[in-house]
């Protein structure tokens, strides 16, 4: 089952936003219990989990779905790559072939 944080944000089925959740809940819990520990002021605690949350599940988002995005590249590099060395296999414009040159004394 899909969980909606918000109404809007699929946390199931939006990549990297489970973990931006669960690491904005724990950023929030250790900034304002330290808040607190150090100040005794709740109020102010409460303040500062909150843009604990925020700034903790932001940050994470915006790393997380950096990587995504170059894991993303790199795939598509990959694949493309896998793709030429099955179209010219065996060509004249095979890489391997002319690294070799077994085959250059043909004259």
């Amino acid at each position: 089952q899909s969980f909606k944080l918000l109404g809007f944000l699929d946390v199931k089925n939006v990549p990297c936003a489970r973990e931006s959740v669960l690491y904005g809940s724990l950023g929030s819990f250790v900034m304002g219990l330290g808040f607190f520990l150090a100040t005794s002021r709740v109020r102010r605690s409460c303040d500062v989990a909150v843009g604990g949350f925020i700034c903790t599940m932001l940050g994470y988002w915006v790393y997380c779905r950096y990587n995504l995005a170059q894991q993303r590249i790199r795939q598509r590099m990959l694949k493309e790559g896998m793709r030429n060395r099955i179209l010219f296999e065996g060509s004249y414009l095979d890489p391997e072939k002319a690294k070799t040159g077994s085959e250059k004394s043909d004259a």
